[in-house]
């Protein structure tokens, strides 16, 4: 039993710490090898069906890990995304999830989430694959996730977008060109363009 629990705990380590109920029994474990590590607290339940192990050494953003590995359609969007591709000064207290309209946003105790419904094309438009902790993290990109924030001004403040707009044209790189791209599939160009044109 010594034996199964270490290969599980070995399982857990090349996965980033965090591994769906499913997985492991995939991967060939029984679920009393499981429970076995709960006992001796060295794995919990953090939400439905998902597990981590308790002394794991977590990198950044765990938080969306364990987010995306709940809500599979969920892209990080908005504040979460400014923060991850570090574009603002904002501490995101919730994980921004956007999920295309129509979609039914799955219950998740853990982390805290918000949902927002995309319009189809602009739900499915700039996505970039991120791994973080050995898992594939969908996230936007900073040109749409700044058209984004304007598309959403009146939820998340005006003056996120606006910080966030002269960071990304001042320190990351982004072209006018390349938000203003987003910003028409966001239908948010009229309102981008003479923002954009003040700051440059």
């Amino acid at each position: 039993m010594q034996q199964k629990t270490q290969n599980l705990i070995r399982y857990f380590n090349t996965h980033g710490g965090i591994v769906r109920f499913s997985s492991i029994l995939k991967a060939g474990f029984h679920p009393d090898d499981l429970m076995t590590l709960i006992k001796e607290d060295k794995a919990e339940k953090i939400a439905r069906g998902l597990y981590r192990l308790t002394h794991y050494t977590f990198g950044s953003h765990p938080d969306f890990v364990i987010t995306s590995l709940q809500a599979p359609k969920g892209i990080i969007c908005l504040v979460s995304a400014l923060a991850f591709h570090e574009a603002t000064s904002e501490i995101p207290h919730v994980v921004d999830i956007a999920i295309p309209v129509g979609a039914r946003a799955n219950k998740i105790k853990y982390p805290p989430i918000r949902f927002y419904h995309f319009a189809a094309k602009a739900w499915g438009s700039g996505i970039e694959d991120h791994r973080i902790e050995g898992h594939k993290v969908r996230i936007y990109g900073l040109a749409k996730t700044i058209a984004d924030c304007f598309k959403f001004r009146n939820k998340i403040g005006i003056d996120i977008a606006r910080d966030a707009l002269k960071v990304a044209l001042s320190e990351k790189g982004i072209k006018p060109k390349e938000i203003m791209q987003y910003a028409k599939i966001c239908r948010v160009d009229r309102i981008v363009k003479p923002i954009l044109e003040a700051i440059l």
